[in-house]
C-alpha cells in the first residue's frame, strides 16, 4: 500500500511541476513577443516615431489643461484662505469700546481670528502705499476710521455663510458698516468650474482619438502581415500567440507616447516658468508653476498604456478573426 501511495504522490508532484513549467514558459513567451514587437518598431523608426509623436502631442494638450486648472486652483484656494470681513467702527466709539468689541467678537464660534487696525496706523500705512504722503500732511484731521478685520472659520468662508456672518456683525452697536467683497470670488469659481468641464470634454475627445489612431496603426500592421498570419494559422498557432505581438505593439506605443507627452509638458512648464515669475514680480508677489507629480506622471503613462492596449485589442479582435487560411 505504501508503494501505491508513493506512486500517486510522485505523479501529483510531476503534474504540479509540469503545470508550473507550462505557466512559466507561457509568461516567458509573452515577454519574448513583447521584446520582438519592440524590435519590429525599432526596425521602422520613422513610422514608429511619427505615430508616437502624434500620440504624445494628443496627450500633451489635456495634460497641459489639467495643469492650468491645478495652478488656477492653487491661486483661488489662496484667495479663499484670505477671505476677510472688514468692519468700520463708528467715529463716536472710543478705543476702549473698540477693544471690548474685539474681545467680544473673538468669542464668536464663526470667527477664526480678529485683528484691530487703528485709524492712525491705517493713515500711516496709506501714506506709505499710496505715494501721497506729502499731500496728506496738509489734512486737518485723520479721515480714516478704526477697522476691525475678521477672519471667518473655514466653514463660514463660503459666500452664503460669509454674507450671513456679515449681517450678524453689522448688527453690533459699535459697527458703522461692514465690507465683504466676494462677488469676484464667485465669478472666479464659476470660471474655474467651466474650465474643468471644458478640460474633461477636450480630454475625452483627444483620448478617443488616441485610441482610434493606435487601432488604425495596428490594423495597417495586421493587413501588412496578412499572409504571415494565414501561415501561422495553417501550422496550428493559437489566437493568443498571434494576438500577443500586436497587443504588445499597442502597449509600447502607449508607454513611449506617455513619456513623450510628459517630456513635452515638462519643457512647456519650464519655458513658461520664467514668464510667469516675471508677471508675478510686477504685482510684487511670487508664484511658481506646479508641474506633474510622480503620481500624476505614473497616471499619465498608465493611461497612455491602457489606451494603447484598448486600441490594439479592438483591432486585433476585429481583423485577425477575419483572416483565415482558406480566404485569399
Amino acid at each position: 500500500m505504501s508503494l501505491l501511495f508513493k506512486g500517486r504522490k510522485s505523479q501529483n508532484e510531476r503534474a504540479k511541476k509540469s503545470l508550473f513549467a507550462a505557466g512559466y514558459f507561457f509568461v516567458l513567451n509573452i515577454f519574448r513577443q513583447g521584446v520582438h514587437s519592440l524590435g519590429e518598431m525599432w526596425r521602422t523608426p520613422m513610422a514608429s516615431m511619427m505615430t508616437i509623436a502624434v500620440l504624445g502631442l494628443s496627450l500633451t494638450l489635456p495634460a497641459t489643461l489639467y495643469l492650468v486648472v491645478k495652478n488656477v486652483q492653487q491661486v483661488s484656494s489662496g484667495f479663499e484662505e484670505a477671505a476677510e470681513i472688514s468692519l468700520f467702527i463708528k467715529e463716536s466709539m472710543s478705543e476702549q469700546e473698540t477693544q471690548t468689541l474685539v474681545k467680544r467678537l473673538a468669542l464668536y464660534p464663526e470667527i477664526d481670528n480678529v485683528s484691530f487696525i487703528s485709524k492712525q496706523n491705517a493713515l500711516t500705512e496709506f501714506k506709505e502705499v499710496s505715494g501721497f504722503g506729502q499731500a496728506l500732511e496738509y489734512l486737518d484731521s485723520n479721515p480714516l476710521p478704526d477697522v476691525v478685520i475678521v477672519t471667518p472659520t473655514s466653514r463660514h468662508r463660503q459666500p452664503n455663510a460669509a454674507q450671513a456672518l456679515l449681517k450678524k456683525l453689522e448688527a453690533e452697536r459699535e459697527v458703522d458698516f461692514g465690507k465683504l467683497d466676494i462677488a469676484w470670488l464667485e465669478r472666479l469659481n464659476a470660471l474655474l468650474s467651466l474650465l474643468k468641464e471644458s478640460v474633461i470634454t477636450i480630454a475625452l475627445l483627444l483620448l478617443t482619438s488616441v485610441t482610434l489612431i493606435i487601432g488604425n496603426t495596428i490594423r495597417l500592421s495586421i493587413m501588412d502581415k496578412k499572409e504571415e498570419i494565414q501561415v501561422m494559422k495553417l501550422v496550428g498557432a493559437t489566437n493568443t500567440f498571434i494576438h500577443a505581438p500586436f497587443l504588445w505593439t499597442g502597449i509600447w506605443y502607449g508607454i513611449v507616447g506617455g513619456l513623450f507627452a510628459f517630456i513635452c509638458v515638462a519643457l512647456m512648464m519650464w519655458w513658461l516658468g520664467s514668464a510667469v515669475s516675471e508677471v508675478a514680480g510686477v504685482y510684487q508677489t511670487s508664484f511658481n508653476l506646479i508641474g506633474l507629480s510622480i503620481t500624476e506622471f505614473g497616471a499619465l503613462v498608465l493611461l497612455a498604456t491602457s489606451l494603447g492596449f484598448i486600441g490594439s485589442y479592438l483591432s486585433v479582435n476585429r481583423y485577425i478573426k477575419e483572416i483565415e487560411p482558406d480566404k485569399v
